[in-house]
């Protein structure tokens, strides 16, 4: 460990409850916590070392920041917490609300909207989806926890008899359009939320890297548990959260990586190389 504290930068979303709800931070490091904007300006600045940033400000800050080699938040299909609610149908978009919360939905939306031909003003509101809505935007842009109940408020509620993939992505006059979902149609591989990256000057202790990996098995390996708590803080079914959580891949593995590199492609065909740290071992 070197002698001056490490500061770690954490996005503490329920997304990233298994690897974050048990981390010991070991001594040397502390760490603060924010929203994606908030802590992706902290990496940038110097104020912290390592956060779990947007996948697509790791892109664009390619010249100055490394990621670990095998922690991620990513999908193959739905996320379920990045969504555009929508009252017309996706062709015919005109005005949508964006969260000022993360570069990396923003960024995906404008890929999905530019690739399917759709050109819809796009501004800066935020609000429930319902609200936004009802205040005259055809589309609003909405992610994380808030995410997740307002599309669970929309196309639930879930029965002993239905399962998460069955539920609908309409109801009552809102289409929900899962981003991850449409990038998976478009491409055919992951997409890649977020990675845990650090600034190149300031490789992270071996120590933390090990805490973080262990926290994360016991995180995947008590799921129900961090299911049952986290489905409690936000009001929703143990059901949801815990098909929530077992559907994200936390590893990096050469498909996510696949799906990294196309996304770079579509929003910074210029960037710089992507550079990971040592592989475990």
């Amino acid at each position: 460990m070197t002698n001056h504290p490490y500061r770690a930068g954490w996005i503490h979303y329920t997304n990233v409850a298994p690897i974050l709800d048990t981390l010991r931070l070991p001594a040397g490091v502390s760490a603060i916590t924010g929203v994606p904007t908030q802590m992706n300006a902290a990496l940038l600045s110097g104020e912290v070392d390592i956060a779990n940033i947007s996948a697509a400000e790791f892109i664009r800050h390619a010249d100055t920041l490394a990621a670990l080699p095998d922690f991620s938040v990513s999908v193959l299909g739905p996320v379920y917490s990045v969504n555009l609610f929508h009252s017309v149908p996706w062709p015919e978009l005109r005005r949508v609300a964006l969260t000022a919360q993360s570069a990396t939905s923003v960024a995906l939306l404008e890929v999905l909207l530019r690739e399917s031909g759709v050109s819809p003003v796009l501004e800066r509101a935020e609000g429930t989806a319902q609200d936004l809505l009802a205040s005259g935007y055809d589309g609003v842009l909405r992610i994380g926890d808030s995410a997740l109940r307002e599309w669970y408020a929309v196309v639930g509620p879930l029965t002993s008899a239905t399962t998460m993939t069955a539920l609908p992505h309409q109801k009552g006059g809102i289409s929900v359009t899962d981003l991850a979902e449409k990038w998976f149609e478009l491409t055919g591989h992951p997409f890649v939320f977020a990675v845990w990256a650090y600034r190149r000057a300031a490789p992270p202790p071996p120590e933390l890297v090990q805490a973080m990996r262990v926290s994360r098995r016991e995180g995947l390996g008590c799921l129900s548990a961090v299911a049952r708590r986290h489905g409690q803080q936000l009001g929703l079914p143990e059901r949801v959260i815990q098909h929530y959580l077992w559907n994200f891949r936390y590893h990096l593995e050469a498909p996510d990586r696949l799906g990294l590199a196309e996304f770079a492609a579509k929003i910074s065909p210029q960037h710089a190389p992507l550079l990971f740290g040592p592989a475990p071992g």
